[in-house]
């Protein structure tokens, strides 16, 4: 009798080797061979689920996407506003091991999707739900007074974004100069100087 085969069980095995490697060895070790191993399997059965390497890395990506939306989901339960922007800020920087690996995953394929136009456009997309969520929600703090900005808001949530990426990035590369401590308190004081505009 012929083996029954779980094909997405499949996919997401090389998925999640893919992910193994990159955490662990970075970007560049991820190989189709090195996937394939790790994941248990020979070459050729990943050509039947994948188109090539840049296919198997977007299902990383999005795969490590999906992981942080489902966490946020279950912190944003209940709470909107100003309380909500702060739990997606800090999601978003690495203040445990678990966001350490991820942050360096996201890091790792900065440069990589500069050459690659499907993982730019995950990237991109991605980039772009989170900037999203970003603008809403300053938009219901602002709208039931618990911030007021002379600035467009778009602008603050651009602001906010790039300071979440630079302090992840610093804290990765200096972490004795950008502690957990320190960074929490500068993604929290640039909150608190839109709060303190409330009068």
């Amino acid at each position: 009798m012929p083996k029954i085969v779980n094909h997405e069980e499949r996919r997401d095995e090389v998925v999640a080797a893919a992910r193994r490697i990159i955490l662990r060895d970075g970007i560049e070790a991820a190989t189709t061979r090195a996937i394939a191993k790790e994941a248990g399997y020979s070459n050729g059965v990943l050509t039947h689920y994948f188109t090539d390497k840049d296919d198997i890395l977007v299902s990383a990506l999005e795969s490590s996407h999906r992981r942080i939306a489902d966490r946020l989901a279950r912190k944003l339960s209940g709470r909107g506003g100003l309380e909500a922007l702060k739990e997606v800020l800090l999601d978003n920087v690495p203040l445990d091991a678990e966001r350490v690996m991820e942050t360096g995953l996201e890091i790792g394929f900065w440069g990589r999707s500069l050459t690659s136009p499907d993982l730019l456009e995950v990237q991109r997309r991605e980039a772009a739900e989170l900037r999203y969520l970003v603008v809403s929600l300053l938009q219901s703090a602002a709208e039931a007074g618990q911030i007021r900005t002379d600035e467009d808001l778009d602008d603050v949530a651009e602001r906010l974004l790039a300071l979440v990426d630079g302090l992840s990035v610093h804290r990765l590369l200096y972490p004795s100069r950008i502690t957990e401590e320190r960074l929490e308190r500068l993604i929290l004081g640039e909150l608190d100087r839109l709060r303190a505009q409330v009068h």
